[in-house]
């Protein structure tokens, strides 16, 4: 069977997924696979092997306009240098031409909603179109008519009809977000539709027929809540004909070098600069520091970091990441950005948004500058590389303006 080792004993190199054309290529790019309709796996190794793929399509150009088209969505970056995300990714390439429902599990932030993007684009559905639901948005009451539409007086405030998501996604496929938040009610129904490809409108007596392909997500244990009553045990059983799991972040540590380098262009590059640069040494703490929020919270860490940097270059005494956890294997304190000193971090916190953990993060710098500088603002300022003005905005936006410069 193919597989990432034998296309890398083939090639004699260590691969990656190309971020732009979702297929494994050299990490040198002297040699590329084709697309087939097979899978690019099969396809790599098939050529690599010198035996050519059946049906194999044409190249895509390596350009400007289709990185910019595929960067926007979830799997563009695509980063499975650790094992146990070769792995999957493996697997993902082997079910993703195979029309099979697959049930996607793992912890909040993980990227569950990027591998179903990849089992949609390497699927044979990837030039229909591709609908997310997220199950946990919606009221429960609601639920029903989201899914699969309702006509006009249905219930109070159905005004016009209106398609749901499954006539939305017909040929395509259907993103079951949180999945685990699904309403017991509704439950019974989807259960028809992906068994007997069949959906009702609210209010209506006519049977609609619908050709989708169903990819559920969840950080829930389904099979605890199919125990406890609260998820129902056939749906589950027709939305886990193939489960994937994906790895928290702490257990492919290797991969956060790379994660941080791609969150590090694509901020600067928002942030309007020509590139945001992060020590060794930085990357080296944000590699040994707990992240509860998985990738997720890796992403809001580099784009505070960018968000405080100036031209690039973070100034002194920015808050790295949250520390690791007492008693974790190659836990150190981190160090200042010119002190050496160990320095207080400030812990992410998941319920806030990011612009409010950069305020958390710009009231601690800024406290700490007034500190040092024995509570003088000029000298404050000058710290961290602000006019006074400047500092003088910062200190009245964050609440600060009541501290004053020593008599």
């Amino acid at each position: 069977m193919p597989s990432w080792d034998r296309l890398e004993q083939l090639c004699g190199e260590p691969f990656r997924l190309d971020p732009a054309l979702r297929l494994p290529v050299q990490r040198s790019e002297r040699w590329r696979p084709q697309a087939t309709r097979r899978g690019p796996l099969e396809a790599a190794v098939g050529q690599a092997e010198g035996r050519g793929p059946t049906g194999a399509l044409p190249l895509l150009p390596r350009s400007a306009e289709l990185r910019k088209e595929v960067r926007g969505r979830p799997g563009c970056e695509v980063v499975a240098g650790s094992l146990v995300m070769r792995q999957l990714i493996d697997s993902v390439s082997r079910i993703a031409p195979r029309d099979v429902t697959v049930l996607v599990c793992g912890e909040t932030g993980t990227g569950k909603e990027m591998i179903a993007s990849l089992l949609h684009d390497w699927s044979r559905r990837s030039v229909r179109r591709f609908v997310r639901f997220n199950c946990a948005a919606i009221p429960d009451e609601l639920a029903e008519s989201a899914l699969f539409g309702h006509v006009r007086g249905a219930f109070t405030g159905a005004v016009e009809q209106r398609r749901g998501y499954f006539a939305e996604a017909d040929g395509g496929t259907l993103v079951l977000d949180e999945v685990g938040d699904l309403p017991l009610t509704v439950q019974g129904t989807l259960l028809r539709a992906l068994q007997d490809g069949e959906i009702q409108r609210v209010g209506s007596g006519r049977i609609e027929r619908v050709d989708v392909r169903a990819i559920a997500c969840t950080n829930r244990d389904l099979r605890a809540m199919v125990q406890a009553g609260r998820f129902r045990e056939d749906l589950y059983y027709r939305l886990a004909v193939m489960e994937l799991f994906v790895p928290p972040l702490r257990d492919r540590r290797e991969d956060i070098p790379a994660l941080v380098a791609e969150f590090a262009r694509r901020y600067a590059r928002r942030f309007g600069m020509a590139e945001l640069r992060l020590s060794a040494e930085l990357v080296g703490t944000l590699q040994r520091a707990a992240w509860p929020g998985n990738i997720r919270q890796l992403e809001n860490a580099v784009a505070r970091l960018a968000a405080f940097s100036e031209d690039g270059v973070l100034p002194e005494g920015v808050p790295i990441a949250p520390a690791p956890p007492a008693g974790a294997p190659g836990a150190t304190p981190a160090r200042g950005a010119a002190d050496g000193e160990p320095r207080a971090l400030v812990a992410l916190d998941a319920d806030l948004t990011l612009r409010e953990q950069v305020e958390v993060a710009e009231r601690e710098i800024i406290a700490r500058a007034l500190a040092r500088a024995g509570g003088n603002r000029s000298e404050a300022a000058r710290r961290l590389a602000l006019s006074r003005s400047a500092f003088h905005a910062k200190l009245r936006k964050l609440s600060l303006a009541g501290e004053r410069d020593p008599k």
